[in-house]
């Protein structure tokens, strides 16, 4: 046994190992520090940073391939959304229309038949008649009457639009 720096024993056989490990230490030094060896190691670093910069470059033309994808999607979105709502309001006037279109042709017959009778208070009857159906068919689409004659006004009410305003004498 050897007497180490610190004053303890250390075996032999680790004080040669210790030697060895030292040896091998101050060679790999030695290689680093060597320009041969100094010029492999930027090599491979800069195969390696390329190689990252491939993989970088691959996921970034990727991100921008989904951008362009969902950018089109998003439009053909607001496309069919806009054609969607037109063919809604289109369809909604329309049934709006045929309720309208019977009112309109018994109003018609009314005037017809007023020019003809003496008798104005038929007319005024099927006049009524008229009015009751026109407000129950707009009672379908979702609209309310409410008495509004004699009552403090309400602005709420007013604003709302699936309500009128019935005035009644």
């Amino acid at each position: 046994m050897k007497e180490g720096s610190e004053g303890k024993k250390i075996p032999v056989s680790l004080e040669s190992n210790l030697e060895g490990i030292e040896g091998n230490v101050s060679e790999m030094v030695a290689e680093e520090t060597h320009p041969k060896n100094k010029k492999k190691k930027e090599e491979r670093d800069i195969e390696e940073l390329k190689k990252k910069l491939e993989e970088k470059a691959k996921e970034s033309k990727e991100n921008y391939d989904r951008l362009l994808r969902m950018a089109a999607d998003f439009e053909n979105y607001k496309k069919r959304a806009a054609r969607e709502k037109e063919d809604w309001t289109k369809f909604a006037n329309e049934d709006l229309i045929k309720g309208v279109l019977p009112f309109i042709d018994n109003l018609e017959r009314a005037v017809n038949h007023a020019q003809k009778v003496n008798d104005v208070g038929v007319l005024i009857e099927g006049v009524r008649l008229t009015l009751q159906q026109l407000l129950q068919s707009l009672n379908k689409f979702g609209l309310s009457s409410f008495e509004s004659v004699g009552k403090p006004i309400n602005m709420n009410r007013i604003r709302s639009s699936r309500s009128f305003r019935r005035v009644t004498s």
